[in-house]
C-alpha cells in the first residue's frame, strides 16, 4: 500500500497500517494477495459485462465498489483523509468531489474523446489518466480502479487497450514524472498499448 497516512485516523487495525477488511486479514502481504486475487476476477467480469456506461463520477465509483465491495465496507466511496505517495500529494479530501465534477464534466464536453484521431485520443487519454491519477478519490484501489475506467471508456470510443501488456514499473515511473508534470512517458506508454478495434 505504502500511502503516507495517519493510520489510526483511516480504519485501520491498532499499530498497523493494515485496513480492516471484512476477512479480518491483519497481515499486510495477505491482505495484498486476496486482494490481488478477488479484484483481478472482479475487473475481468466488469469488463467483461459492464453495469454502467455512463462514464462520469458515479461510474468511476461504481467500478471501485465492484472491484473492492467483497473486501472493505467503505468501497466506492470517496476518502476521507488525505494522502500522497511517493512524493505525490493528491488531491485533498475536501476538494476531491468538485475537481472530480470538473473532471468528468471536462470528458462529457469532450463527448467521451469519440471520433478523435489516434494521435488526439491518445493525448486526451494521458490527460485524463493524469487527472484521475492526481483525483486518487479512494483510500486504496485507484489505480485498479482507474484501469479498468480507462479500459471501458476507451472501448466505448472505438480503441482497445490491454493494461496487462504495459511493464508495471514503467507505468509507475510514467505515472510519478506525470504527476510532476512531465507527459512524454505516460503518452508513450499509452500510445503503444492503445489500438484501434
Amino acid at each position: 500500500m505504502a500511502y503516507r497516512i495517519d493510520p489510526i485516523c483511516d480504519n485501520c487495525y491498532p499499530g498497523t497500517a493494515v485496513l480492516v477488511n471484512k476477512f479480518d486479514i491483519r497481515n499486510e502481504e495477505k491482505l495484498n494477495e486476496v486482494e490481488s486475487v478477488i479484484t483481478s476476477a472482479r475487473a475481468a467480469e466488469w469488463l467483461n459485462a459492464p453495469q454502467i456506461d455512463t462514464f462520469d463520477f458515479s461510474h468511476y465509483c461504481a467500478v471501485h465498489h465492484f472491484l473492492f465491495s467483497d473486501l472493505y465496507h467503505w468501497a466506492g466511496m470517496v476518502r476521507t483523509v488525505n494522502i500522497s505517495k511517493k512524493r505525490t500529494v493528491f488531491t485533498p479530501a475536501d476538494q476531491i468531489e468538485t475537481q472530480a465534477n470538473a473532471i468528468f464534466n471536462g470528458l462529457k464536453f469532450r463527448n467521451f474523446y469519440k471520433d478523435l484521431p489516434f494521435d488526439h485520443f491518445v493525448e486526451e487519454i494521458t490527460d485524463f489518466y493524469c487527472m484521475t491519477n492526481t483525483l486518487h478519490p479512494f483510500r486504496e484501489g485507484n489505480g485498479r480502479t482507474q484501469r479498468v475506467f480507462l479500459s471501458q471508456l476507451v472501448s466505448n470510443a472505438g480503441y482497445s487497450i490491454n493494461f496487462s501488456h504495459i511493464d508495471t514499473d514503467l507505468l509507475m515511473l510514467a505515472t510519478i514524472q506525470s504527476a510532476q508534470g512531465v507527459q512524454d512517458l505516460l503518452l508513450e506508454v499509452l500510445r503503444a498499448a492503445i489500438q484501434e478495434k
